[in-house]
């Protein structure tokens, strides 16, 4: 009689499904292993954040891009000039600059965005913190904030300028009043963006450095905790040298 037919023998099913629930327990470990406490201040950790801070950017920046890009094309394309033109062609121009500017800008973002997320989705879909220095995203640090600058900053402001000048290309032969509207309701917004965008950015570098002086402050205490801990080691060590060289006559 064969000793794996009794009750007590190996189950090929069972075997598997334990290997599967290792490897997904493994897994779900490894997944969550950067949500201890012990591992929020190592540098895998933080690498793991600013890999998905870059892929946030990117992501934005792509779809920013791509719509506002759209729109500068569209408007340009629709645009339709009377024959007798009375436009100056300094407007004109200045139209044609603009718009230029504003797709070159956002494609250039979105071509960033488009270049780098694919490898930046492929690390962050594995949920394995410890593949985090297979990302580009440290080494192309510049690129990733260039693209966020051009997509949000500068080519919003572009955005509001052909906004501006296309009121201006549209309503001048009909109306300059309306032309002027628009000029005058836009300054005001323009100046509330800068606020804002200066603020943010403002109070993005003041949340950085407190921050990096918490880090300072936890990683001095932790020097002034271990020197502390070898003083005393120090101290334990010279006792019992002092109580071996004793002789007991």
């Amino acid at each position: 009689m064969s000793v794996w037919s009794t009750s007590g023998g190996l189950d090929p099913g069972k075997t598997f499904k334990a290997k599967g629930d290792t490897t997904l327990y493994k897994r779900s470990h490894q997944c969550k292993m950067s949500q201890s406490g012990d591992d929020l201040h190592s540098s895998q950790y933080l690498s793991w954040r600013k890999l998905h801070l870059s892929r946030a950017k990117l992501k934005a920046s792509s779809k920013t891009s791509a719509l506002l890009s759209g729109f500068a094309m569209v408007a340009m394309v629709e645009l339709q000039l009377q024959t007798p033109m009375t436009i100056p062609s300094s407007v004109l121009v200045v139209f044609a600059i603009i718009t230029t500017l504003l797709v070159a800008v956002h494609m250039l973002a979105l071509m960033i965005s488009t270049c780098i997320l694919p490898n930046i989705e492929a690390i962050c879909n594995l949920d394995a913190i410890g593949l985090v220095h297979e990302s580009p995203h440290e080494r192309l640090h510049w690129y990733i904030e260039t693209a966020w600058a051009f997509s949000t900053l500068l080519g919003l402001l572009l955005f509001l300028a052909e906004i501006a000048i296309l009121c201006w290309v549209k309503f001048y032969d009909i109306n300059k009043t309306a032309a002027w509207s628009a000029s005058v309701v836009l300054i005001p917004i323009l100046f509330v963006f800068l606020a804002f965008a200066i603020h943010f950015y403002r109070s993005l570098v003041a949340h950085k450095y407190e921050m990096t002086v918490s880090g300072i402050r936890e990683l001095e205490r932790l020097k002034e905790q271990i020197e502390q801990g070898d003083i005393e080691h120090n101290r334990v060590n010279g006792v019992n040298d002092l109580l071996s060289g004793v002789h007991i006559v």
